[in-house]
């Protein structure tokens, strides 16, 4: 499969008055979290909650800011997640993906709202 990018919103929920930054973000379910470069932390003045130390995809480790809260949006969908302040891209993971309940389409290398919940979110919790 090829790689998937789709435009998200994000935005501080805490300070309304930041301007939303639209970002083309790299669908990674190889991931777990939402990665943001550090301008878009420093634009949206996310607070550090903690350090986090993680493995990238070359196997080495990396001690990272974890920011939030951060205000995910895609299409009729949104969810509040921390984000890890790391690369230069945002890198959109599996946990927002599934809190907003969103599939991706191998086929058309989209991410989409899923189908058998059109209108609104759905999940699992049992």
């Amino acid at each position: 499969m090829g790689m998937i990018y789709s435009k998200i919103k994000l935005s501080n929920p805490i300070n309304n008055g930041l301007s939303v930054i639209e970002a083309n973000a790299l669908v990674d379910t190889g991931s777990n979290f939402l990665c943001i470069p550090a301008h878009i932390a420093i634009q949206l003045d996310l607070k550090t909650l903690e350090k986090r130390e993680v493995t990238i995809a070359d196997g080495s480790h990396r001690t990272c800011d974890y920011v939030g809260p951060i205000k995910v949006s895609f299409e009729n969908r949104q969810c509040f997640v921390g984000a890890l302040v790391l690369g230069e891209q945002v890198l959109l993971g599996a946990i927002p993906i599934e809190d907003m309940d969103l599939i991706i389409h191998p086929a058309q290398l989209k991410l989409l709202v899923n189908p058998q919940n059109p209108n609104i979110a759905g999940a699992i919790v049992m």
